[in-house]
């Protein structure tokens, strides 16, 4: 006989199961609805899940039918006053009924779009099925160190408030079961008897004898419930604990976006898709993550999400001072033996002239020393997609960080022009690399 035992959490006690046999069937609508919800959704607004809506069409479960046309009964229906058990009754013919059929309805009524939420892990499931999130490479991170206790099975000893209550009464009863310790039960029932005899009289000699007896087997009783306790020292388990040292690993994550005028609501929906992405990436890898929002025209500055990605103001285009505002804040609050850095830029690559060249000299010389990565993604217009295919082609701001890329091995660079091709940047530049 085979036994199987289901060890997986049964979230809040709601079918587990049941749940994930729905979520299977209904997969495709509710991806097709989480790829939609992502461009709404803010980068950090990812812990609660998301509630979406699908189609009540198609999720219904299959369930078998008595056939209308078909088939032997014998019962009697509630409200039925013509006809008894055993009567007989010409069949319907086939499409006599009066079903509800597919009429329109009048007052425009119809049936709501089924909806529910999706928990974390659920969504992120979803929006991840078709990544291969990497490792990252450990040797590259800086990482402090904290003290733990980790639970290391029971010992013999140990403090009170670390007693296992459970284990030590699981050995004191297997210990009493082991030496026969005479249940009270067996005591109890020996002094009835010995009471029973005792109020007799007279007491004939086979009573007498049997009295003692009765007292002798009690005596024995009695002592060894004394010698076997019920709890004893041997049996007593505390939970035992050891220190661990373990990586308290901390990431910030610096998101630069170009906002000047040739940056349009298509290329900042393209760039929050990217941000988004690397932010559930590296939330997901470390306990603690922060991001840093600096949006730059020809001015940069350290704003928070809502302006990052919404915020109306427009100007020029100096790259620059995007790099410069990010070294200022990464030495002011983020020292690089605590945290992990980490950059992503956005831009349609248009730069004043000669800042291009600035923007090299200030990577090498300034970030990149500070960075476990960089990643710089240019967003171009889909008629350019054909155009610039190969990496030897590009604009002032395109060349000058691929001369970056080229000595520096934490720095990759990628194009976008529409919404397909956010995935596969994002696991190109997060591939694991080989060696």
């Amino acid at each position: 006989m085979h036994h199987f035992i289901d060890r997986r959490q049964n979230p809040k006690g709601k079918s587990l199961g049941n749940r994930q046999r729905f979520l299977r069937r209904a997969r495709h609508h509710i991806k097709e609805m989480v790829n939609k919800s992502v461009k709404d959704r803010a980068v950090s607004d990812i812990a609660s899940g998301e509630k979406i809506s699908i189609p009540t069409r198609g999720i219904d479960e299959p369930h078998f039918t008595n056939s209308p046309t078909g088939g032997y009964r014998q019962r009697v229906l509630p409200g039925n006053k013509e006809f008894v058990v055993g009567d007989s009754f010409p069949r319907p013919k086939q499409g006599a009924g009066e079903g509800r059929g597919k009429k329109a309805s009048e007052d425009g009524e119809g049936e709501d779009d089924f909806t529910f939420t999706l928990t974390r892990d659920e969504f992120l499931e979803l929006l991840f099925e078709d990544l291969e999130l990497p490792d990252l490479v450990k040797t590259t991170l800086k990482e402090t160190t904290t003290i733990r206790q980790k639970r290391a099975g029971h010992t013999s000893d140990g403090m009170p408030a670390n007693l296992n209550v459970l284990r030590t009464m699981r050995n004191a009863y297997g210990r009493r079961l082991a030496l026969k310790r005479p249940k009270l039960e067996e005591v109890e029932a020996l002094e009835a008897d010995i009471a029973d005899l005792e109020t007799r009289t007279p007491h004939s000699d086979k009573d007498r004898k049997k009295l003692e007896e009765l007292k002798g087997r009690l005596e024995v009783l009695q002592r060894k419930r004394k010698v076997v306790a019920y709890i004893d020292p041997v049996d007593v388990r505390y939970n035992a604990f050891v220190p661990e040292t373990v990586p308290n690993s901390k990431a910030v994550m610096f998101c630069l976006m170009d906002v000047s005028g040739s940056m349009g609501e298509r290329e900042k929906n393209l760039a929050k898709r990217f941000f988004l992405l690397l932010h559930l990436f590296l939330d997901r890898c470390y306990e603690h993550t922060e991001i840093v929002f600096i949006r730059h025209t020809h001015y940069a500055q350290e704003v928070d999400e809502d302006t990052f990605f919404y915020g109306r103001e427009t100007g020029g285009t100096v790259v620059s001072t995007a790099l410069v505002e990010m070294e200022r804040v990464l030495k002011e609050r983020y020292p690089t033996d605590e945290w992990n850095i980490y950059a992503a830029q956005a831009s349609d690559g248009e730069n004043l002239s000669r800042d291009s060249a600035k923007c090299e000299n200030y990577l090498e010389q300034h970030i990149m020393p500070l960075c476990q990565f960089y990643a710089y993604v240019e967003i171009i217009e889909e008629s350019e997609m054909e155009i610039l295919k190969s990496e030897e082609t590009g604009g002032e701001l395109w060349r000058a960080y691929r001369s970056v890329r080229e000595r520096w091995p934490n720095f990759d660079m990628r194009r976008v022009a529409d919404p397909s091709h956010i995935y596969p940047v994002f696991r190109e530049l997060f591939a694991k690399k080989l060696g």
